[in-house]
């Protein structure tokens, strides 16, 4: 039990945010904080079971979920159907990531399919650069799946660390040809990601080389699966032209556009298309062409021009078609053996001899 006024007032403000104290029954317990009075005595003058009091504490108020079985650790990220927590299983003592979902969309059909399709999905697949899933579970009214922990960052958190900001252009274009190598084996597995972006691609950290890893498979579907007619499927600042309109259906295209996006941001440090209104930022993404100084004025190679404005072009028979197109490119680049030649056409390969 904390012994400090304020720590008690912000266990007592978490109580009314997740709706387990009403608001005026919290105006009335607040004085008596501040004067020093224990919130577990208060809860049980008002009322309240001793084994519930002693719940709320322990989990912060509900937030911390408590699943048998296993030690709930330190919660690593939050999205807007879920929590994950890094967890320990008593019984194997491996270290794992449990993904949450939040009780109000456990309750949900709509939400709760995909969740599952999910965790099943990260199940079957074997692919090296995909975290692994190991199933869905229920404990009591909690759902959640059980995930490989992959110890980093996410390419976001990196970009909005202070002591690093955006990466080398050489550093990036390892990264997204990581990530395409493991989205070419989606691919072949009939899978479009769908919401590609730096927060749902980590780099692995510590003395073992790095590793590039996508997390997040939650608006995948199968090349061809119908979109939504009134809106895309994703993010919207990563959203292709075609799903920004849209109706578009599944297609690798819009992936590769998404992670060209992603590729901009990354060695810019900043998105191409940015208001504060998502409505707007649809409108760039359909009718804007591509513009960045920073582009040209950072000593940047023609190389990656090419790769961001191919991997972004607005009509998608102008991009890459293909992972392994795009990986060529990158691949030659990067292993210098292969220039591309900007006299004979768009990005036409030449062999350096």
């Amino acid at each position: 039990m904390s012994s400090d006024p304020r720590e008690e007032l912000r266990l007592l403000a978490a109580l009314v945010h997740r709706g387990h104290i009403e608001v005026p029954a919290a105006e009335s317990l607040a004085p008596r904080l501040q004067a020093g009075e224990p919130l577990d005595a208060l809860l049980i003058e008002a009322g309240h079971d001793a084994d519930w009091v002693a719940k709320m504490r322990r989990t912060n108020a509900g937030e911390i979920p408590e699943i048998t079985g296993y030690e709930i650790g330190e919660r690593l990220g939050v999205g807007g159907t879920a929590v994950v927590w890094a967890a320990l299983e008593k019984k194997t003592k491996k270290r794992l990531a449990l993904k949450v979902l939040r009780p109000e969309m456990a309750a949900n059909p709509a939400e709760l399919k995909p969740f599952v399709e999910e965790a099943r999905l990260l199940q079957r697949l074997e692919i090296d650069g995909l975290v692994k899933g190991f199933g869905v579970a229920r404990a009591g009214k909690t759902i959640f799946s059980r995930l490989e922990l992959v110890q980093g960052r996410t390419l976001l958190e990196v970009l909005d660390d202070a002591d690093h900001g955006a990466f080398e252009e050489a550093e990036a274009l390892a990264m997204i040809l990581s990530a395409a190598r493991t989205l070419a084996a989606l691919e072949a597995e009939g899978i479009v990601h769908r919401d590609l972006k730096p927060g749902n691609i980590m780099i692995t950290e510590g003395s073992k080389a790095t590793r590039v890893v996508l997390i997040d498979l939650g608006f995948a579907a199968t090349s061809g699966a119908a979109g939504k007619a009134e809106s895309g499927t994703g993010t919207v600042a990563y959203l292709s032209p075609e799903e920004a309109r849209g109706g578009a259906s599944a297609d690798s295209r819009s992936d590769i556009y998404s992670l060209g996006v992603s590729l901009f941001q990354l060695v810019v440090g900043r998105l191409p298309f940015e208001s504060s209104d998502d409505r707007e930022v649809l409108r760039m993404q359909v009718m804007e062409s591509l513009s960045s100084p920073e582009l040209k004025g950072r000593g940047f190679t023609p190389h990656l021009n090419y790769f961001i404005e191919k991997m972004m072009a607005k009509e998608k028979e102008h991009r890459y078609q293909s992972w392994s197109e795009l990986i060529e490119d990158i691949a030659g680049q990067i292993e210098g053996a292969e220039d591309l030649d900007f006299t004979r056409g768009r990005g036409t390969r030449k062999r350096r001899r």
